[in-house]
């Protein structure tokens, strides 16, 4: 390319490159806009928070109230203007209209209008992130990473720097709007990938700049990793950075792990400590997709790790034979907690075994496939309707009662696999993983998304019903959640509406506008 053409080149693509955006929260207004961006040399149309393609950090303290105003400013009739966000992660209790998935606790929020989500982090400290949770919204880019910090972390020792500059997030993109591309392929394949909103797309010639992390030598850096992914899990590694040490997991504090390499799925995150320990240079950060193209060249599914001190350039370094990888089993939780009920297979209150199949493009849980309502569910649970839960398809929707154990058991090996299974309103302890056949019910690992695994595996885990709401479970990539893989968990359906607080007049408004729009503002 000519050196005019090269300039012009860049100076474009600069022009759409997602803006370092200051942290927000934890009382914050979030803008939620079309905008034109260009992370990987590709531009196109996006669903964005802040106006960036990753939104912006959001920051609170442990035990914060958290209000964040999303006011819906989406234009783009090629995509979805209306919208709704989950707070992924948080308990949300007593204020489940808060979480955000839509027609289950909320109706979308309308065009031109606003919503504020009011919540308390009431025990709780960490990695979490937020997304749209409406149709494939959040593969748009309407989606970013949300930190609440602990002042008495018990792990503070392990490590000097926590901060903004400690965050990364790996996500897929896409070069097509979601809305269309379903309706070409509901399976979708991703174009590149992008850490901290940067990548480079394998079909581009030139270089696109990369996100950089920015270490000093000497300094131990708590890195938050977070997977705002659509659909593909990834192997994370940093090259000679061989122990990551485990510290977080899914937001809860885990006994420290060192491995050399994190397979990281949909929705998940973790914490490790990087020791800053190599000579001053620059190092590849890899982001290896379970899908997709699998290799580094040119710097695709990557960033850079840069000491200060080191030139303004591309790594030259070389990929790390992985010999320690994190195996989930090998996971257990700072407090020691055993896994509720009885510790035998089968041993809790209630069992509930989840047979998952797929036809075509649609998956079903023990045979149905979820169909959203036209109206939230919460809302007509709290307005005394006792067929509330008759809006969603018979087969998809379980009652459980207050205050009893439940394990959830579940094969893997589905086709389009593996699948990353989330539950809302809970944190649960996985008493057998993916890759193991042994049951641990003495210190097992704590999380809130489980990779389902391979076909001999049956993953398990197990939480306690206290905290009383509609609560669903689905696969979290994002395309197998609009093909039907979800189901519903009504907790304590009798007391929800005294564990409710206050639900707000403008959550009572959400519906009735909703429904008040045409079919082309929706």
């Amino acid at each position: 390319m000519p050196a005019a053409s090269t300039t012009l080149f860049f100076a474009t693509l600069a022009g759409c490159l997602p803006a370092v955006m200051a942290a927000i929260g934890p009382v914050a207004d979030l803008r939620v806009l079309n905008v034109n961006v260009n992370p990987d040399g590709f531009r196109r149309r996006a669903a964005s928070a802040g106006g960036a393609v990753t939104g912006p950090l959001i920051v609170g303290n442990r035990n914060d109230n958290f209000r964040i105003n999303v006011i819906n400013e989406l234009s783009d009739p090629s995509m979805w203007q209306t919208t709704s966000i989950h707070w992924h992660g948080f308990f949300q209790r007593g204020t489940s209209y808060s979480d955000g998935p839509a027609f289950i606790t909320q109706c979308p929020i309308s065009k031109g209008h606003s919503f504020v989500y009011n919540w308390n982090a009431e025990n709780q400290a960490g990695t979490f992130w937020y997304h749209s949770h409406l149709q494939a919204q959040y593969c748009d880019g309407l989606r970013g990473p949300l930190v609440v910090y602990n002042p008495q972390d018990p792990h503070r020792n392990l490590y000097d720097v926590d901060n903004e500059g400690t965050v990364i997030t790996l996500a897929d993109w896409y070069h097509e709007a979601s809305r269309p591309l379903l309706k070409d392929d509901p399976l979708p394949r991703f174009d590149s990938t992008l850490i901290n909103g940067l990548g480079r797309w394998k079909d581009l010639k030139q270089k696109t700049p990369l996100s950089v992390i920015n270490v000093e030598k000497g300094k131990r850096y708590r890195i938050r990793l977070v997977s705002i992914s659509c659909d593909p899990n990834y192997v994370f590694q940093i090259d000679k950075h061989t122990e990551l040490t485990i510290i977080e997991v899914d937001s809860v504090d885990h006994k420290p792990l060192v491995v050399d390499s994190i397979q990281i799925f949909a929705g998940q995150r973790y914490s490790f400590v990087l020791n800053a320990n190599q000579p001053v240079n620059n190092y590849w950060i890899r982001a290896n997709p379970e899908r997709g193209d699998k290799d580094f060249k040119n710097g695709i599914n990557s960033a850079i790790l840069r000491y200060v001190g080191a030139p303004d350039r591309d790594p030259t370094t070389a990929q790390d034979r992985i010999t320690k990888p994190l195996r989930e089993r090998d996971l257990s939780p700072l407090s020691n907690e055993p896994a509720p009920g009885n510790p035998t297979p089968g041993g809790a209150d209630v069992n509930i075994h989840l047979e998952f199949s797929r036809s075509g493009d649609k998956f079903f849980i023990n045979g149905k496939s979820f169909e959203s309502p036209d109206i939230a569910v919460l809302l007509q649970i709290l307005a005394g309707n006792r067929d509330a839960l008759s809006l969603v398809p018979e087969g998809t929707v379980i009652s459980l009662p207050r205050n009893k154990t439940i394990e959830i058991s579940m094969d893997g090996g589905l086709s389009q696999g593996p699948h990353p299974i989330h539950l809302h309103g809970h944190t649960f302890h996985v008493v057998r993983s993916a890759g193991s056949s042994t049951y641990n019910y003495q210190n097992p690992v704590m999380r809130d998304v489980v990779n389902s695994g391979e076909s001999n595996d049956r993953v398990t885990f197990r939480f306690v019903t206290d905290n009383p709401g509609p609560w669903i479970l689905h696969c979290h990539i994002d395309w197998h959640l609009v093909g039907g893989f979800e189901m519903l968990f009504v907790e304590d359906l009798p007391g929800i509406p005294a564990a409710t607080q206050n639900p707000p007049e403008d959550w009572k408004q959400l519906c009735p506008i909703y429904h008040s729009q045409s079919a082309a503002d929706l």
